[in-house]
């Protein structure tokens, strides 16, 4: 056998000390990412992330509705704010609401008239 000397002695003190020390950061990374998983499955969490990507698709969907317009949904949301404030602060939703319909509608109907001749 051969006469170890005292550097590879150190060498694999050092190697162990590294090793036990990539082990300790394995099983932290193991813990938190257990806790992550944990607390991802918990129903308010899941109820959360579901209302953040319902938000960002209707945010997404009006923002390019809006975008001909050179406008976007962020400009437009305090005068929109001011305005359901007003409506409620003075009792105008059922007629609010009725002009809110009758304008989709138009709107809808102009946007498939103008579809229907550029197809033409």
């Amino acid at each position: 056998m051969p006469k170890q000397t005292h550097s590879s002695s150190d060498d694999i003190s050092a190697r162990k000390h590294a090793l036990m020390r990539d082990g300790e950061y394995y099983r932290s990374g193991m813990v938190h990412a257990k806790a992550q998983i944990l607390h991802g499955a918990r129903p308010e969490v899941i109820f959360h992330s579901v209302i953040d990507h319902a938000t960002w698709a209707l945010r997404t969907r009006a923002d390019a509705l809006l975008k001909p317009t050179g406008t976007n949904l962020s400009v437009l949301a305090p005068y929109a704010m001011t305005v359901l404030g007003f409506i409620r602060r003075r009792r105008l939703g059922k007629p609010a609401l009725a002009i809110v319909t009758l304008l989709g509608a138009a709107a809808w109907y102009l946007q498939r008239k103008r579809a229907q001749q550029m197809a033409y």
